[in-house]
């Protein structure tokens, strides 16, 4: 999917609208560069990879969904997996091993993430419901 070029109201230059994956992948390249420079924090390093690169592979893997249902289903395993990357987000910084400019910015991507995924998750579920 290509990116999509959309013009602000009241400006004079394109706004690029990313998708979920997209956005998934830069936090997730962001936060590898910032972990392999910690050191001492192997156990949460490991799982904050693991969810935080699974936004975007649950994300990817909706776009071939079989159904509504399996479609809901994987964009849910990928709000769930951005929620546990919060967390994660939260614990290296009250160890000291995040800065808190490192856990504003990583916390607010990872937030504009969770509401793409409900905002998606919402809209196809409005269109599923029986009237």
């Amino acid at each position: 999917m290509s990116l999509r070029d959309e013009f602000q109201k009241g400006r004079d230059y394109p706004v690029i609208k990313k998708t979920i994956k997209e956005l998934a992948i830069e936090l997730t390249i962001e936060t590898t560069e910032i972990c392999d420079r910690i050191k001492g924090r192997n156990a949460y390093i490991y799982q904050l990879q693991r969810s935080c690169s699974s936004i975007g592979a649950n994300a990817h893997e909706a776009r071939y969904a079989q159904s509504d249902a399996d479609f809901i289903h994987k964009m849910e395993i990928a709000l769930k997996e951005c929620y546990e990357t919060e967390y994660w987000f939260e614990i290296l910084y009250k160890t000291g091993s995040f800065t808190l400019d490192e856990y504003t910015k990583l916390n607010n991507k990872c937030g504009s993430i969770r509401r793409k995924l409900i905002a998606s998750i919402t809209t196809v579920k409005k269109r599923i419901e029986p009237i």
